[in-house]
């Protein structure tokens, strides 16, 4: 794990298997046909509506692994618990899922950090990129920038309408001259820091999806402060409890788990971007 700590990101390679990936496939496009229950964002397919079309509507749809029994036991696979407990420690846990679509002439996300967005308090916090179509630059694979984790830095964010990204802020005040894309083969993954700067460019081939699938996760032994503090809670003890245990214990398993993350669709620019 030495070029995860100085590089922030590592490639693990296989973690679906062929079968697996036709499957995790097929959920996708049963969620975006409304088959999966609801979703904000989402409109049912018609009666013959064709796949392909149906999923060309969408860019990302976050949390559907609380519709999904696929997708939610993909986030807790044994492979992906072994490269998480290597990186974070034994005891892990996960708060977020998002599906990608990202068909031909969508927009890819400017760069940010995803601690920014998920604020753990020991700087724990890990994504999973499960690539589920090969992912290239014509396609808008991810590019990092290696070892922009290394401080523990958040950079400022801004509102942008760069019509290449989506409606999300970009992270600004660096250079981004040794940036580098990871190209991933369907059933890869690409594992890193929260604090990693990343982003990822438009889909400007003819040759179909990008579609992704990502996770997030934290050390289990620490609190979640995502939200700000209830009436009856201080900063320094808020915890986010919509979360699912992946590897080791929960010392906080006795506070309980919540449900109160709905699945949405993202924003993805066309039109503008309303805030």
């Amino acid at each position: 794990m030495s070029n995860y700590a100085h590089d922030g990101y590592l490639v693990v390679d296989n973690v679906l298997t062929s079968e697996q990936l036709a499957e995790v496939r097929a959920e996708a496009t049963a969620i975006c046909r409304g088959e999966r229950g609801e979703i904000d964002g989402v409109v049912p397919a018609a009666p013959g509506e064709p796949d392909d079309d149906v999923l060309r509507r969408y860019l990302c749809v976050h949390f559907p692994h609380k519709i999904s029994k696929v997708l939610h036991d993909v986030a807790v696979l044994p492979k992906i618990a072994d490269a998480l407990t290597g990186v974070i420690g034994p005891d892990v846990k996960m708060m977020q899922s998002m599906l990608f679509i990202k068909a031909e002439g969508k927009p890819g996300q400017a760069w940010h950090q995803d601690e920014t967005h998920i604020p753990t308090r020991d700087r724990s916090l890990t994504a999973v990129w499960i690539a589920l179509d090969d992912a290239t630059v014509e396609n808008g694979c991810l590019w990092v920038l290696p070892g922009s984790h290394r401080r523990g830095y958040l950079y400022p964010d801004r509102e942008q309408h760069d019509v290449r990204f989506d409606c999300t802020k970009e992270a600004h005040g660096f250079t981004d001259d040794n940036a580098i894309p990871v190209e991933l083969p369907a059933g890869s993954a690409l594992v890193f820091d929260g604090h990693l700067l990343h982003r990822s460019l438009p889909n400007t081939g003819r040759h179909g999806m990008r579609r992704a699938y990502v996770t997030h996760y934290m050390n289990a032994g620490s609190l979640l402060p995502w939200f700000p503090p209830g009436a009856d809670d201080s900063m320094g003890t808020v915890d986010h409890r919509d979360v699912v245990l992946v590897a080791g214990e929960d010392p906080y398993a006795f506070k309980g788990i919540t449900d109160v993350m709905r699945p949405h669709v993202r924003p993805a620019g066309e039109g503008g971007c309303v805030r």
